[in-house]
């Protein structure tokens, strides 16, 4: 008995080291998403300023589309950023934006106006209302629509050209036929 309690200690972390070094091993920018091929949650933001219209689950129905978190605040957002460009003139997917938690209303609108603007549609979503409803951990996050109005995939971080070139494009491409 006195040798099992020596070794106890031994055990426990010999257990916590190999479930760490599996977690090591997962990709992070493939968080488990419950929504992966559920209809898209109902939601309707109002536009950011300078907008005329803002962005709602009825928008994303007929085409697949892209959805893309963002925020003015996001580090990685601007690195993402000029890709998002890229895509919007190349042309092969609608790119909707979701201005997630600006702390101010001008936030968002200012940063596009320095950036550029890849989005046709924006909803405005300060309270994390869409943000919840999608299960968005943090930006910038971009959802696969599909014409029916389902989430088909979920990509964490900022997408490059390698992303979208070996993952999301072959989805898309699919789920168009």
């Amino acid at each position: 008995m006195k040798r099992l309690m020596f070794m106890l200690p031994l055990l426990v972390f010999m257990v916590l080291s190999i479930y760490f070094a599996v977690g090591l091993t997962k990709d992070p920018s493939k968080l488990p998403s419950m929504l992966i091929n559920q209809p898209i949650p109902e939601f309707a933001l109002g536009p950011i300023k300078g907008r005329d219209k803002g962005l709602s689950d009825k928008d994303l129905k007929g085409e697949v589309t892209l959805v893309n978190f963002w925020g003015s605040w996001c580090v990685a957002c601007k690195y993402e950023h000029p890709f998002l460009m890229k895509l919007k003139k190349e042309g092969l997917v609608p790119i909707h934006g979701v201005d997630w938690r600006e702390v101010k209303p001008d936030d968002g609108p200012d940063w596009l106006k320095e950036h550029g603007d890849p989005y046709t549609l924006i909803g405005d979503d300060p309270k994390s209302k869409a943000a919840i409803a999608f299960g968005v951990y943090g930006a910038p996050e971009t959802f696969v629509i599909d014409a029916a109005g389902a989430i088909r995939y979920k990509y964490v971080g900022p997408m490059s050209r390698e992303v979208w070139d070996e993952t999301i494009w072959p989805i898309i491409q699919k789920l168009k036929k």
